[in-house]
């Protein structure tokens, strides 16, 4: 099954003398993307990885003439996983100083690592774009709306990994996405960010797993999981550089009875939250529905905001009474409240948020208008 990308047409965002960046998670189909565009570009093209030692040592080498020497002739170098190559910016850099015109495409699996080495060094010579799990709004062109919702419990189960999708049973299903966690999420964040206690990680992982949909506390966290309040920020910021979980801050414009010092955690993939709690249960064995959907929903809605270019800050509103809206966007001067209910029931908007910002819309996203919402 050949899954339509929506990046698929890399050229569109190529031009000469900038760099393109391609981030997302590991497994997420970046190196697939990047060699189907090359497969058919019209560039003279060399491609590379970072896990080249010797790739690695020259564009690492602040050496002109060594580097200038190794993208000369080409129209097009791509680099995978970048971010393993030491100091990439400065190496993409005098690539493009030294070569007028070239095209360069780089991946990386860690937003930390790869924007933090290119931003500097390439300001205002550099798109970036982010590649999610399969999205909906992708799969729209393969599936009707009625298949869609057809295939929703599944999606909802075990999510959008391409190598995921492509399995056929469920067991084969679950053997892959257990694989994903163990061999390259977890190994990944292990490695480049030299954590020693992967146990303590995966912990904080099952807690975050638990807890969709409810307000995280670092001091909390960290009496569970016995570490202190600053170990659990740097893992939560871990986590989110490598594209494993989300953060979501409260939304209040100054009104004491509003909630917004605690972040809320979405997975960018369901199925990966499920691997990390090992249940693959069918919807009806589950009593976490509810977190579940809101995950899906969230997650869906960001990924079409971001290959639309939709601009728009994302929160979640919740009051001290416990009054509560799960999505609140903001955009184009307006705000705009999303509550996601698994039930289809009609659900009134808390009178404090009616009270408090009267020109607000508000709508309860279901499974029988989901498909407007997300695709």
């Amino acid at each position: 099954m050949q899954i339509p990308r929506f990046y698929a047409d890399l050229a569109q965002f190529l031009d000469p003398g900038k760099a393109l960046i391609l981030y997302g998670p590991r497994q997420v189909g970046k190196t697939t993307l990047l060699r189907s565009f090359l497969s058919h570009c019209p560039y003279k093209y060399k491609l590379d990885s970072g896990d080249n030692i010797r790739v690695r040592h020259i564009l690492g080498s602040d050496d002109f003439e060594q580097i200038k020497e190794y993208a000369k002739g080409y129209d097009l170098i791509a680099l995978d996983e970048a971010q393993r190559i030491p100091n990439i910016g400065m190496g993409i850099k005098i690539m493009m100083d030294q070569i007028p015109g070239l095209r360069l495409i780089a991946t990386g699996s860690s937003s930390f690592a790869l924007a933090g080495q290119v931003g500097e060094p390439l300001a205002g010579r550099k798109k970036t774009l982010t590649l999610y799990p399969v999205a909906q709004i992708e799969l729209k062109k393969l599936y009707s709306p009625f298949e869609l919702k057809e295939k929703l419990n599944e999606y909802l189960i075990f999510g959008g990994y391409p190598e995921v999708m492509a399995q056929d049973a469920k067991e084969k299903k679950t053997e892959r996405l257990l694989e994903i966690v163990d061999s390259y999420l977890l190994k990944d964040i292990l490695e480049l960010e030299k954590i020693k206690n992967s146990k303590t990680v995966l912990d904080l992982l099952r807690l975050l797993a638990f807890q969709i949909g409810n307000e995280a506390s670092l001091t909390e966290l960290g009496s569970n999981l016995k570490v202190d309040s600053k170990t659990v920020a740097r893992y939560l910021d871990i986590l989110e550089k490598n594209f494993i979980v989300f953060p979501v801050r409260g939304f209040s414009k100054n009104l004491r009875k509003e909630m917004t010092k605690k972040c809320k955690y979405y997975f960018f993939d369901t199925g990966i939250r499920n691997a990390v709690i090992s249940n693959f249960n069918a919807l009806d064995l589950r009593n976490d529905i509810g977190a579940l959907w809101e995950n899906f929903l969230f997650m869906e809605r960001l990924k079409q905001r971001s290959y639309l270019k939709v601009a728009a800050n994302h929160y979640f509103w919740r009051t001290w009474s416990q009054k509560e809206i799960d999505l609140i966007e903001e955009r184009e001067g307006k705000l705009f409240g999303y509550e996601f209910k698994w039930q289809d029931k009609l659900i009134k908007p808390p009178q404090e948020w009616v009270t408090a910002y009267p020109e607000a819309s508000y709508e309860v996203i279901s499974p029988k208008n989901y498909l407007d919402f997300i695709t």
